[in-house]
């Protein structure tokens, strides 16, 4: 929000320009983008596929679920803060999170992936903390019945740029503990059943988390125009299709 208007432009370009090609490197996939202004300045979020993003804000470069395949981590921007929501392959990928670290970089994840990745922060369920200048909180993410996400263990984050709070919730189903977040203006909600939610369930979370912007994501062969169609009329909440397969 800046002088009173919500701002998005959309990036069709490669994230942070030439930071993905170093010199001499061949030209990485180009992946796009949308771009946020926010009390603290601009918010660029990058689409790298299924549950991974990249975050920009105030300099700093925060990495979501870094894993090889859908990235050559090798190629791209060095991470201040790396967040893991859980332990599994499409989520944990050692080899990315150790491309894109330095000295200085921050990493946080839950109890179980943390204990693969060498120094990382565990945040558990309910946690709080301000990483490399970023306040972020661990959302609880789990399945009600099924065993793929057993309750108490993976993380959603919410992380704070200014004004404006952004929800990336992880593999999840639409539990009751996401129902309470308050003022999210951006979420990312997860949508392949059985892992996660169906479009149904992610319509449902939206109603309550009332975003201005809603990406589904980790989406897979779903129909996403099932969930455009669900929130068609819905006052209030842009859905955004973008390539998260």
């Amino acid at each position: 929000m800046m002088n009173g208007t919500w701002k998005l432009r959309g990036l069709a370009v490669a994230a942070l320009a030439g930071l993905l090609v170093p010199a001499g490197a061949e030209a990485q996939k180009l992946f796009a983008g949308d771009s946020f202004e926010t009390s603290g300045g601009e918010l660029k979020i990058t689409f790298i596929g299924h549950g991974t993003l990249m975050l920009t804000y105030a300099d700093k470069v925060i990495h979501v679920d870094p894993v090889s395949m859908y990235a050559d981590y090798a190629t791209m921007p060095k991470a201040d803060l790396i967040l893991v929501t859980h332990e599994h392959g499409d989520h944990l990928d050692a080899k990315a999170v150790a491309a894109v670290s330095t000295s200085r970089t921050v990493v946080a994840a839950n109890e179980k992936a943390a204990g693969s990745l060498g120094g990382a922060i565990v945040m558990k369920n309910g946690d709080r903390r301000t990483l490399a200048g970023i306040p972020v909180e661990a959302v609880p993410a789990y399945n009600f019945e099924k065993a793929f996400h057993p309750r108490g263990n993976g993380n959603g984050y919410v992380l704070t740029f200014g004004d404006r709070r952004v929800y990336i919730a992880g593999d999840t189903e639409n539990v009751p503990e996401i129902k309470k977040l308050e003022g999210i203006d951006i979420a990312f909600l997860p949508m392949n059943q059985p892992f996660t939610m169906t479009p149904e369930q992610v319509a449902d979370t939206a109603r309550s988390l009332r975003p201005r912007v809603l990406y589904p994501y980790h989406f897979g062969d779903t129909d996403t125009s099932k969930l455009v169609e669900l929130l068609k009329g819905e006052e209030g909440i842009e859905v955004r299709i973008r390539q998260l397969q």
